[in-house]
């Protein structure tokens, strides 16, 4: 009665399915590990938003302490602002504006004053509110340097004046005439007030810790399941169908 399952027609679906149950494991446990991962960082990042500032000298910069509140104080160096390209607030396109904070021992921490809209063409200047005077203390969540791989921003030269596209410590550092800390400081406030100021760049989601990631791991152990009962619902199928033709003949 069951010689049928050795039949090519029955031998490819059997492959078939041996394949697709291992595929979807991998699936799943791939989906697993990428909740456990985006659910660490999502408490990782949540913890260093709420963690009270620190200076910025006493923090490695790293991804253990990405998105931490930190704090610096010296002199903006206007002359040797820059605008990053290609950056976007609330769906309008614009630059990020980054000017080099001088401290006292004379090295500079970078610092992403905000945001600020585009002008009428690429190759127009934007306008950028002057940064303030004389000494300052800003405090602001500690980043990273961006990277292509981080960002998915193709860097290049040929830019206008004072533009870049990836704000990166280390490339930087190259046509600045002081050195420069690791990563950059994204502001959220500054002590005395500016009395004009780019907008604010807005703190990041942290979402929901990679919810989706399990809800789809879920669902590609479930199509294992799938996958075998449709398997043996089609045998036994196969199995009456072939019993009720035995009995009519």
């Amino acid at each position: 009665m069951y010689r049928f399952l050795l039949t090519p027609r029955w031998v490819i679906l059997h492959i078939v399915v041996l394949l697709v149950i291992p595929a979807f494991v991998f699936l799943g446990n791939w989906q697993f590990g990428r909740f456990e991962e985006r659910s660490a960082s999502s408490e990782l990042i949540t913890g260093n938003l709420g963690a009270a500032p620190v200076p910025f000298e006493q923090v490695e910069v790293g991804e253990a302490n990405k998105f931490r509140t930190v704090t610096a104080t010296g002199t903006f160096d206007a002359a040797h602002e820059l605008v990053v390209r290609r950056r976007s607030q609330n769906g309008r396109p614009g630059f990020y504006v980054v000017t080099p904070l001088v401290t006292a021992g004379g090295q500079a921490v970078l610092v992403n004053r905000g945001w600020v809209k585009a002008a009428a063409t690429a190759e127009t200047p934007p306008d950028v509110p002057v940064p303030s005077a004389g000494q300052v203390t800003v405090t602001g969540r500690l980043r990273l340097s961006e990277t292509e791989e981080t960002t998915g921003i193709k860097d290049r030269e040929g830019l206008p004046q004072g533009q870049i596209l990836l704000i990166n410590s280390e490339a930087l550092s190259k046509r600045l005439p002081y050195g420069i800390s690791g990563g950059y400081v994204e502001l959220i406030a500054q002590d005395p007030q500016a009395q004009a100021a780019p907008e604010p760049v807005p703190a990041p989601e942290v979402g929901a810790g990679g919810g989706l990631n399990f809800a789809y791991g879920v669902q590609w152990w479930l199509f294992i399941g799938v996958a075998i009962g449709g398997w043996l619902l089609l045998i036994r199928r196969e199995v009456n169908d072939r019993k009720a033709a035995s009995v009519a003949s």
